[in-house]
């Protein structure tokens, strides 16, 4: 019979999904209105940036958070303060209010992405940790793609609108994973476990470890980094077109993420980790190396699709080599965190980087950079061992089998031919 994913991994799919919507409705709103408040383009910036910044000051706090108190509990709490930073940005008076309610919702933000990582890691049991991380990934795009929407229709109703209805979203998303986990057994069963948690001095010890810190920093700076800030630019001033074209140029690179995601994850659960993340690095980093040296418009919008199609390849792999390194039953939140700061890392750095090298160099050297960061990702990943399970390590649902039962247990059922109106059972 073919194996399931736990029912709680589709919880948390949904909330994602939930919360990714939002994000996608404040997004596009969230520069337009700080700049009512009558400040520069650069005032404007710090603004977007100050959430990733507390995100990373804040990660290694969440990392122990989630060892003391458990992942559903961080996950709740973190969701509601991202939902309270953001519907009172709606009702700043000042760029300096603005600010602060920013910062709120990044130490909220950290909280539930490590939490939520570190929970997807201990109810998926170890053959599954691709698939499950390539469709929790897949929640937070396909919410990213039909945010803007979303958000387009509520702008009319004013600037404020997005903000508060990201913060209802995000309560229904913490609704939806409290009445669905809090009698989980999965779930609850981590309040016994007693192991001492990993540190990331542990797990850097690690091959495997070192090429997820590589390969994320890379991620996060050519994805979550220079594709947002560079790729738009690069569309309206080098190639000559419009805003609106752009912005479909960014969808295009989503489509070719999304439509590896699922493959990517099945593959790095029987193939292996390692092959996947490779050929991920391998592709995105030579597409985006490519893109920077497009000189029409369709040229660059296949060169953005192979390049989403790469992030895709290598998103779930990845997830799951971190997954593997800290186990089943393992306490990860400081790991996690490590993880998650190097991410951001290079969200922050990236843009700034890719900025100075187009104005001194040109596009051509800005995305040239980029790749290489990708490709050289690839060097950490060959001397990595493979992390993929080569049996059924212990999961959760072994500890709670013995209060199941097992089929063999059940009553006999009576066989044979009805004798005198009563059946006949097999002789002892």
């Amino acid at each position: 019979m073919r194996e399931r994913l736990p029912v709680e991994v589709w919880v948390l799919v949904a909330a994602s999904f939930i919360i990714a919507v939002g994000f996608g409705i404040v997004a596009p709103v969230l520069p337009v209105y700080a700049s009512t408040f009558g400040v520069g383009h650069t005032a404007v910036a710090a603004l977007i940036s100050a959430f990733a910044f507390v995100r990373l000051a804040f990660a290694p706090m969440s990392g122990k958070l989630v060892n003391r108190f458990g992942e559903p509990r961080v996950y709740i709490v973190g969701i509601l303060i991202v939902a309270i930073g953001t519907a009172m940005c709606g009702f700043s008076t000042s760029y300096a209010e603005m600010l602060s309610w920013r910062a709120l919702a990044g130490v909220g933000s950290t909280m539930f992405t490590v939490a939520a990582l570190g929970l997807l890691i201990r109810i998926t049991p170890a053959p599954m940790r691709g698939r499950a991380s390539g469709m929790w990934a897949a929640g937070f795009l396909v919410g990213n793609i039909a945010g803007p929407i979303v958000g387009a229709g509520l702008v009319p109703f004013g600037l404020w609108v997005p903000f508060v209805s990201y913060g209802v979203l995000l309560c229904i998303a913490a609704f939806v994973v409290w009445i669905f986990l809090r009698r989980s057994t999965l779930v609850a069963l981590d309040k016994t476990n007693t192991e001492v948690p990993m540190t990331v001095r542990e797990a850097a010890r690690h091959p495997a470890y070192r090429a997820a810190l590589a390969s994320g920093f890379a991620n996060g700076w050519a994805v979550f980094g220079v594709r947002i800030s560079l790729v738009p630019v690069f569309v309206i001033e080098a190639l000559e077109h419009s805003a609106a074209v752009a912005g479909i140029s960014m969808s295009v690179f989503a489509a070719g993420n999304a439509a590896m995601l699922f493959l990517s994850g099945r593959i790095a659960d029987t193939r292996g980790r390692k092959p996947v993340a490779i050929a991920g690095l391998l592709i995105s980093g030579l597409a985006t190396v490519w893109m920077g040296f497009t000189g029409d418009l369709w040229t660059f919008m296949a060169a953005s699709l192979i390049a989403g199609a790469g992030a895709g390849l290598l998103n779930p792999p990845q997830n799951a080599v971190v997954a593997d390194v800290i186990g089943a039953r393992g306490k990860g939140g400081p790991v996690l965190a490590g993880f998650q700061m190097v991410t951001d890392l290079g969200a922050i750095i990236g843009p700034m980087a890719a900025g100075l090298l187009a104005d001194s160099f040109g596009f051509g050297a800005s995305f040239a950079i980029t790749g290489a960061s990708l490709l050289l990702a690839v060097g950490f990943w060959f001397v990595s061992p493979e992390t993929l399970p080569t049996h059924e390590e212990e999961h959760t649902a072994a500890a709670v089998a013995p209060e199941c039962g097992c089929l063999d247990e059940s009553a006999e059922i009576p066989t044979g031919e009805r004798v005198g109106g009563k059946p006949r059972h097999p002789e002892a």
